[in-house]
C-alpha cells in the first residue's frame, strides 16, 4: 500500500490548519486594536474628555472674578456666559465660589450661590457649570487654577479622528517588571514643574533582537509608561507617548503592546497639563506603531 498520497495530503490538511488559525489570530488581533482605538475616540469626546476644553485660569490669591467680559480675571467664551457671572476667593490653598445675582451657577448639578469648591485637602471637588459650560478647579504643585469645558466645543464637530501606524503585532511584546534601585521617577511636566513619582520598577523587552527598558509608574490599576523614540516631532507627537499595561502577573512579566502607544492630551488642547518622559525612557528607536502626531504638532 503506498502511503505517500495519503501522508502529502495529511501534511497538506496539516498545514491548512495552521493557516486557518493563524489568519484567525491575526484577526482577532486586529479586532482587539481596533476595538481599543474605537474607544480612544469615544474618551476624547467624552463629557470629561480632552476635545471640549476651552480654557485654563491660574487663579491669584483672593478674588477672581469670571465671565464672559474681557475684564474678568478668568474670561470665559464670549457669549457662552453672562458678563461677570461671579467670583472665585483663593485663599490659604482653599476656593469658594460666590456668584452675582442673575446668573444661575450649579455646584454639582445644584443652583448654588455660594460653595468650597476646592479643599485642599480632599480628592472630590464638585464640578461647576453653567449651561454647556462645565468647569473645575485643578492643583498643579503650587498653582491652582480652573479647568474650564464647553460640550459644544466646536472641535468636538471639526475632529476628524486620528492617524495610526498600520497594525503590526510584532510591536506587541513580553516584558518583565524588576524592581529599580530608587523608590521615585522624576517627572516634569509642561509647566516645567518637577516632581518625584513613585515607580514600580523597570521593564525589560526585547525588540528587533536588541534589549531595553523604561521605567513604569501606576495609574488607575495599570502600568503607565511615558516614552519617548525617534519618531517624535517627525510622525509622531514631539514630546513623545503614553502607553498602559497591565500590572505584571506573579512572575513578573506583562505584555507590551506598542500598537496602543497614544497621544498625550497636550497634543490635543493647549489647556492640558502634560507630563513629559524621563530621559531614561528614550528609546533609540523609531517605534512605528501606535498613533501618529495629530493635527499641526
Amino acid at each position: 500500500m503506498n502511503l505517500l498520497p495519503k501522508l502529502k495530503y495529511l501534511l497538506f490538511l496539516s498545514l491548512t490548519l495552521i493557516s486557518i488559525t493563524s489568519q484567525a489570530q491575526k484577526k482577532s488581533y486586529k479586532a482587539t486594536i481596533e476595538a481599543f482605538r474605537t474607544q480612544r475616540i469615544t474618551n476624547l469626546k467624552a463629557e470629561n474628555g480632552w476635545l471640549n476644553l476651552v480654557g485654563l485660569f491660574w487663579l491669584k490669591e483672593g478674588k477672581n472674578y469670571f465671565g464672559s467680559g474681557s475684564k474678568n480675571d478668568l474670561v470665559f467664551p464670549k457669549g457662552s456666559i453672562s458678563n461677570q457671572a461671579g467670583y472665585l476667593v483663593l485663599l490659604n490653598g482653599n476656593v469658594k465660589f460666590y456668584g452675582i445675582d442673575g446668573t444661575i451657577i450649579n455646584v454639582n448639578g445644584i443652583p448654588c450661590k455660594e460653595a468650597k469648591v476646592f479643599d485642599k485637602d480632599s480628592q472630590n471637588n464638585p464640578i461647576l457649570s453653567y449651561k454647556d459650560l462645565r468647569w473645575t478647579i485643578i492643583k498643579r504643585e503650587d498653582k491652582i487654577g480652573v479647568r474650564l469645558r464647553d460640550l459644544i466645543n466646536p472641535l468636538l464637530k471639526s475632529f476628524k479622528g486620528i492617524n495610526y501606524y498600520p497594525i503590526d503585532s510584532t510591536w506587541c511584546v513580553q516584558a518583565k517588571l524588576s524592581k529599580s534601585e530608587t523608590q521615585n521617577v522624576f517627572i516634569t511636566n509642561v509647566l516645567g514643574q518637577t516632581t518625584p513619582q513613585a515607580t514600580l520598577g523597570k521593564l525589560t523587552f526585547s525588540l528587533k533582537n536588541k534589549q531595553y527598558t523604561l521605567d513604569a509608574l501606576e495609574d488607575d490599576g495599570e502600568l503607565f509608561i511615558l516614552f519617548a523614540d525617534s519618531t517624535n516631532g517627525i510622525q509622531t507627537y514631539h514630546t513623545g507617548r503614553f502607553l498602559k499595561a497591565n500590572l505584571p502577573d506573579a512572575t513578573g512579566n506583562t505584555i507590551l503592546d506598542f500598537n496602543k502607544a497614544y497621544n498625550p492630551p497636550c497634543a490635543f488642547t493647549p489647556y492640558a497639563t502634560c507630563p513629559l518622559p524621563p530621559k531614561q525612557n528614550t528609546l533609540p528607536i523609531s517605534v512605528i506603531a501606535g498613533e501618529k502626531k495629530y493635527g499641526k504638532h
